[in-house]
């Protein structure tokens, strides 16, 4: 399971720095977040994703209490909206979900028997 969360984190990272290389004017600076940390923290971290000249998502993502937190930061004014919050613990438990075929259990079979 921390894997799995390790994953998505790493896939959060990455896709933030491609929307921040890509629109860098728009970025906030005063909000501006340093990158995660690897290595078990159990800080939070905070991913940035600028969306245009109108503000950003902050992604707030607790690894010790398998949380994610997104808030909604406006450019003009600051003011920072909390959008969604929820406990992924149970998501990441999942096998497969919203997949198509082959799903993840048939793949793993059809290389058991291999």
């Amino acid at each position: 399971m921390k894997r799995a969360i390790l994953g998505i984190l790493l896939g959060a990272v990455a896709a933030t720095l491609v929307v921040g290389l890509l629109d860098r004017r728009s970025e906030l600076m005063a909000q501006h977040v340093a990158p995660p940390q690897a290595g078990g923290s159990s800080e939070l971290i905070a991913l940035p994703s600028p969306v245009g000249d109108k503000g950003q998502l902050l992604t707030v993502v607790d690894p010790h209490q398998q949380s994610i937190g997104v808030y909604w930061v406006e450019a003009a004014t600051g003011k920072i909206t909390l959008r969604s919050v929820r406990n992924i613990r149970y998501d990441l438990m999942m096998t497969d979900f919203n997949t198509d075929n082959p799903l993840p259990r048939e793949i793993r079979l059809q290389l058991e028997q291999r």
